[in-house]
């Protein structure tokens, strides 16, 4: 075995703002525990939610709390460290593990080597070969079955009351230690007669009961004694039990004793050592279930259940480590992180930093931090199978993202899902978005003033000509009818100072307009010809500067730490996502290299003449310029 200790010289690489070691060699791998948690990337992340084995990570979860700890993957290092001839096993890429890559050297070696041989023989291999993940854990599943099996055998000599033995047991256990309390307290009496009154509840106790507001369930009515204490009691089944416990008794009468002793008012403290003596078989037998915990396992299991864990270790430990101490898989764009568990195709683009999200609302609330555009998907496969997504969208723009659109997610094993937006967490996505903003927006005011005024126009107009009907309808009533000559409407006057008020606040509006793009054009024809770009650029400045500062500032603040956080991991470090890597996050729409691309589109929109367009205003302008010119001499 290859000696590791602190003078391990570390290498680290410089990746989302931040210095992240190196992890390649199986003797890094074990210094771990030897590194400044400072310098680790995470400290805690959870096993579910993520892209990795799920029994490697029940493995390395020691305490089974559902979250993989620093401490845990450090002790599951130096275990393998201390199982394997060479370190460096560990880094070799391999499937799993060899019978003569294993340590001998101490009663756990040996036995560990002894399990790995025997599998070997039975699958034809040498002990060079490498006994793959999958082997191993079939033959502790087969071990693990056997064990049941046998458990299962002994399942009939434990089981006095067949089927309903269970029920009885749990019926038992409900009640033992209080039983056995109310037993000790009858003896107690039985001993000296003093005890008896000391032992039962006295006026007092019951006075503060009764001063406040009773519950059957209430603790303080639950501590009194089960019944009264009396020398050589038997406890009562039915009536004089404590109202806090009269339901488990019932249940332990009906379920147990009565099947058992047959029916009787009462329990004495021989029948009840008599129902726990018929019940204990069935106890025994339940604990001694095979269980999956290599601690409570023979020598001979706890060996086989370690092969299974030393070939998840040598496969899985380091592509973990470089998912928790350091990010290189996500960083170095070489492979997917462990919490990115697909990509999501919307809008012409397809998000691959995707992660798996339990409750959108609580996820949202500390993930809007990151300042990164995130889009939550309900997604949905056939036979009712359901998950939460949160996809980046860290290229394009926002436009066209909203709650309701619906896209195709892929996951980590090729399956597609239908996903549907139901949440945007909104923040700037590029530069490019930030820079037309304004303009968008501008446009986006005009039109739907404009629609506003054209819906007004609209329903004052059919408002008028409702009431000219009613009106008319009125006038034709009132005339006597004429069968030879038709009834000819009557027409409504022309206000004309009602159009005149019209048309003169629309000269108002246009000459304002006027004025002010003739006021533009007389400072531009005011400049030099090499001045003109100059004061067009400063133009678009002023209008987009400000929204563009303002975005490139928050796409250089993103962050992955809070959309993990809200996830359960605990990361340690400010994992950046600058402009261009966030960029290489999304991808957007583009034909392939090489394609054909044919721009005669039969479906096109007319072309709208706007060079004429332009001529037109020119001259117009040129013209008002001129006569402004010569109204001021």
């Amino acid at each position: 075995m290859t000696d590791v200790n602190a003078s391990q010289r570390w290498r680290f690489f410089r990746a989302g703002g931040f210095d992240q070691v190196r992890l390649d060699t199986g003797a890094e791998l074990l210094a771990i525990g030897n590194l400044d948690q400072k310098l680790w990337v995470a400290l805690s992340c959870p096993t579910t939610g993520i892209e990795f084995d799920t029994r490697t990570l029940t493995l390395l979860d020691s305490d089974g709390d559902g979250h993989i700890r620093a401490p845990e993957l450090i002790a599951a290092t130096q275990w393998a460290g201390a199982r394997l001839k060479d370190v460096e096993t560990l880094a070799a890429g391999l499937s799993g593990v060899a019978p003569a890559a294993i340590r001998e050297d101490d009663e756990e070696g040996r036995r560990l080597a002894a399990a790995a041989r025997v599998l070997a023989g039975e699958l034809g291999k040498s002990e060079q070969d490498v006994l793959s993940v999958e082997e191993a854990s079939a033959a502790e599943a087969r071990r693990q079955a056997r064990l049941d099996a046998e458990w299962e055998a002994l399942r009939n000599d434990a089981l006095p009351l067949g089927e309903n033995t269970e029920a009885a047991c749990s019926a038992a256990q409900a009640v033992a230690d209080k039983i056995d309390d109310y037993f000790t307290r009858c003896r107690l009496a039985a001993f000296d007669s003093r005890a008896a009154a000391a032992l039962n509840a006295d006026e007092d106790a019951f006075k503060l009961l009764g001063a406040g507001s009773l519950q059957t369930e209430s603790p303080a009515i639950a501590a009194l004694p089960l019944a009264r204490i009396e020398a050589g009691s038997a406890l009562p089944l039915d009536v004089g039990v404590n109202p806090a416990w009269a339901a488990r008794i019932m249940a332990l009468r009906d379920l147990a004793v009565e099947p058992l002793l047959g029916e009787r008012p009462s329990l004495s403290e021989a029948d009840w050592q008599l129902v726990l003596e018929k019940l204990a078989p069935f106890a025994a037998w339940q604990a001694a279930k095979p269980a999956a915990s290599s601690g409570e396992l023979p020598a001979e299991a706890k060996a086989a259940l370690d092969l299974e864990r030393l070939a998840r270790y040598v496969r899985d430990l380091l592509p973990l480590a470089n998912n928790f101490v350091a990010f290189r898989d996500f960083y170095t764009r070489q492979g997917k992180a462990t919490f990115q568990v697909g990509t999501l195709y919307l809008d012409g683009r397809s998000a691959e930093l995707c992660v798996a999200v339990s409750d959108a609302g609580k996820h949202a609330a500390l993930a809007g931090l990151s300042r990164i555009c995130l889009v939550y998907c309900d997604c949905a496969r056939p036979g009712g199978v359901k998950t939460t997504i949160a996809a980046a969208f860290t290229a394009g723009d926002s436009d066209q993202l909203m709650v309701g659109r619906n896209g195709v997610f892929y996951d980590r094993k090729g399956q597609d899902w239908n996903a549907t937006i139901t949440r945007i967490v909104d923040h700037p996505i590029s530069l490019r978005q930030a820079f037309w903003s304004p303009y968008k927006r501008l446009a986006r005011m005009l039109g739907e003033q404009l629609q506003k005024i054209a819906a007004s126009k609209a329903t004052a107009v059919e408002t008028q000509m409702a009431t000219t009907a009613g009106a008319v309808g009125k006038k034709v009533e009132a005339i006597p009818a004429k069968p030879a000559t038709p009834a000819t409407p009557a027409q409504q006057a022309f206000d004309v100072g009602k159009f005149a008020g019209i048309f003169a606040a629309i000269g108002l509006a246009v000459g304002a307009l006027g004025t002010a793009v003739a006021s533009v054009v007389t400072g531009m024809l005011g400049l030099r010809w090499w001045q003109m770009p100059l004061a067009f650029g400063g133009l678009l400045l002023a209008i987009s500067g400000p929204a563009v500062a303002l975005a490139w500032f928050k796409l250089r603040s993103r962050n992955l730490g809070p959309i993990l956080d809200a996830n359960g991991w605990a990361i340690n470090a400010r994992a950046r996502i600058n402009i261009p890597f966030g960029t290489s996050l999304t991808g957007l729409a583009k034909l392939p290299d090489g394609a054909e691309r044919a721009l005669t589109d039969p479906y096109a929109d007319k072309p709208t003449p706007w060079g004429f367009y332009f001529v037109v205003l020119v001259i117009a302008l040129a013209v008002l310029i001129a006569m402004l010119k010569q109204g001021s001499s």
